[in-house]
């Protein structure tokens, strides 16, 4: 069984016991959470949201708060004396999933 869930203005597709890399939550590291927003559950029984499933839920615990590896942007006008270094580090949170309540 898998679902599809949208969090962080994002959609995942996620199932029982796999690690989920998401936008940052503010929750702690070892907290549970609970995702209303789901779109979609597929398996034996598949049903659609119109636009989300009534009463479904999926939930989940945080297992830690993190940063991605550094995306490095440069910027560079030849003859003019001119370039801009700039990165940046995406903060996410890793959550496992624990139960897709249908």
């Amino acid at each position: 069984m898998y679902a599809i869930i949208e969090t962080g203005g994002k959609q995942y597709k996620v199932e029982e016991g796999q690690p989920v890399y998401v936008e940052k939550l503010p929750v702690e590291a070892g907290e549970k959470i609970s995702f209303d927003k789901v779109i979609f559950i597929g398996g034996d029984d598949t049903k659609i949201g119109t636009p989300t499933i009534e009463g479904a839920t999926v939930t989940g615990t945080v297992e830690k708060q993190g940063k991605e590896k550094k995306v490095v942007t440069f910027k560079y006008k030849p003859k003019k004396h001119s370039h801009q270094k700039k990165g940046h580090r995406q903060p996410y949170t890793k959550v496992v999933v624990d139960k897709i309540n249908a």
